[in-house]
């Protein structure tokens, strides 16, 4: 998986340094460009070119930038703490991105971002692996009625589970 990874370019936009240094080490394969906020992320964008983008949602315009980031036709994923809502959720994904991720998920950040960059080579805007691993999560988080109230947005996107996928995941 992380053969997906290697020497791929990467810009991460994230507001907390900690999280900037967790990624970067989790990431030492890829070659990382690091912003900490909105105007330096912009700059970074208009200037070079990425494979996909690592984006915080919250303090440094995420869905500003994730429309930028749209623009050029790179894949993003979003990473958020703050943000962790079904409404994020919904609008990352009706904007563009290609997964969302929740913060405390960042010890697998190279199996999200091999499936963004994986999906993104194969003209998939829409890969699933993220949402299946991270559904009981979700489920959870959000309550047991939130897949119900966005089931439209679930089956645009294809993120409902077919009978084989639950039986799996059971």
């Amino acid at each position: 998986m992380t053969e997906t990874l290697n020497g791929k370019k990467i810009l991460i936009v994230d507001d907390e340094p900690d999280v900037f240094e967790t990624l970067k080490e989790l990431l030492d394969m890829c070659i990382i460009d690091y912003a900490p906020d909105f105007d330096t992320a912009k700059k970074f964008l208009s200037k070079n070119s990425y494979d996909a983008a690592v984006l915080d949602i919250m303090g440094v315009k995420g869905y500003d930038l994730l429309a930028l980031a749209k623009e050029r036709e790179m894949p993003a994923l979003m990473l958020t703490a703050h943000a962790l809502s079904p409404d994020h959720l919904v609008k990352s994904l009706k904007e563009g991105a290609y997964s969302y991720i929740p913060k405390h998920e960042m010890a697998d950040i190279h199996k999200y971002l091999s499936d963004v960059i994986q999906a993104h080579q194969k003209g998939n805007q829409k890969p699933k692996n993220w949402f299946r691993k991270l559904s009981p999560f979700f489920d959870k988080k959000f309550g047991s009625d939130w897949k119900n109230q966005n089931k439209d947005f679930l089956k645009e996107f294809n993120l409902t589970h077919t009978r084989e996928e639950l039986e799996k995941i059971l």
